[in-house]
């Protein structure tokens, strides 16, 4: 087993600018925990000087690394991340932190009994939105709805961008991914369901980044197009 506890993934693309100060309150909440932790930075293509930025945090921070990866993708990115890590626990992070770092703890087994996977839900009860333009959270609700009919019925919030996965969990699921940009998220849940993984929602706040970069309606129709291609994926025995 593992001496590592906790393993953040953190997804970058062309992220010089948010980085610095996300990493610098992950390193910070990480300081006062008594688990042990690593903090995994995946640059994946970026053209401005994101992976500069990571490595150089990762040279004077114990426990931080800098993997770089030329294929773009957000999916390929966590992917990467999530196979490379040792912890016993896997948490994908938003480099924007739209979820406060404080927040982590209610993600792990202390929390959470004996689900494999916990993902972060702006929609469960208890949670609260902060500075989301209407138009965004009607465009959100109205994917997931479709979401929620062609493959998750149940989960009110599959696209937010922390979920924590126990290590078996997570090395099963990501080794059998094929999507690598958004919608990664809905097939890794749609074969943990397949798989029995127990899936658990944690009510979360959540402020919304004026710098997203989500196209609702881009990216909408191509999630329309993923969800179909991962329904034909399970019945041809893709993800057996």
């Amino acid at each position: 087993m593992s001496d590592i506890f906790l393993s953040i993934i953190i997804p970058a693309y062309n992220e010089e600018k948010r980085l610095p100060a996300t990493l610098e309150q992950i390193a910070a909440y990480l300081a006062s925990q008594e688990y042990t932790a690593e903090v995994l930075v995946i640059e994946n293509g970026s053209n401005d000087r994101t992976l500069e930025v990571a490595q150089g945090f990762a040279e004077a921070h114990p426990g931080f690394k800098a993997i770089s990866h030329p294929e773009r993708g957000k999916g390929v990115a966590v992917q990467k991340g999530m196979l490379a890590a040792q912890g016993e626990h896997r948490f994908m992070c938003d480099a924007d932190l739209s979820m406060p770092i404080r927040e982590i703890n209610r993600f792990l087994p202390s929390e959470l009994g004996k689900a494999d996977v916990a993902i972060a839900s702006r929609e469960a009860p208890g949670s609260v939105r902060y500075d989301e333009p209407a138009y965004r959270h009607i465009g959100g609700r109205l994917i997931n709805t479709m979401i929620r009919w062609m493959a998750l019925p149940g989960l009110q919030d599959t696209q937010c961008g922390f979920k924590c996965f126990k290590a078996e969990a997570a090395q099963d699921l990501f080794s059998h991914q094929t999507m690598p940009g958004l919608s990664f998220d809905i097939e890794i849940l749609y074969i943990a369901r397949l798989r029995g993984y127990r899936i658990v929602e944690v009510p979360i706040p959540w402020y919304f980044s004026p710098e997203s970069k989500v196209s609702a309606v881009r990216d909408a129709l191509r999630m329309f197009r993923d969800v179909l291609a991962i329904r034909k994926n399970a019945r041809l025995g893709r993800y057996d």
